[in-house]
């Protein structure tokens, strides 16, 4: 799927820090993969950009909460900015149905 910012279902990003960000981008992630059937757990991948690589520690430990078993292969990349206004963090995601 494409990238999920963390912006609540109005657009409006959720709060100033990387984490609750994260953990809202996280969130919808789970929410368009439920509309289609599946979970967090069908994720093999993902991809992060992140506005300030010095940002990644506390995105890291804001991911870990959502993929505590198996977590997706990821790549982590720094970009200039992101197009939402206000987004620290864009998270887009690959997943399989195993069944």
């Amino acid at each position: 799927m494409s990238g999920e910012v963390g912006a609540d279902p109005t657009g409006t990003i959720i709060g100033p820090s990387i984490g609750e960000q994260t953990d809202q981008a996280l969130t919808n992630i789970g929410y368009i993969l439920g509309a289609a059937g599946l979970r967090l757990d069908n994720v093999v991948a993902t991809t992060v950009y992140l506005v300030n690589v010095s940002d990644f520690a506390e995105m890291n430990a804001h991911y870990a909460t959502f993929f505590k078993n198996a977590p997706p292969s990821r790549a982590t990349i720094q970009v200039a900015a992101l197009p939402k206004k206000g987004a620290l963090v864009e998270i887009s995601a690959i997943a399989v149905d195993a069944d």
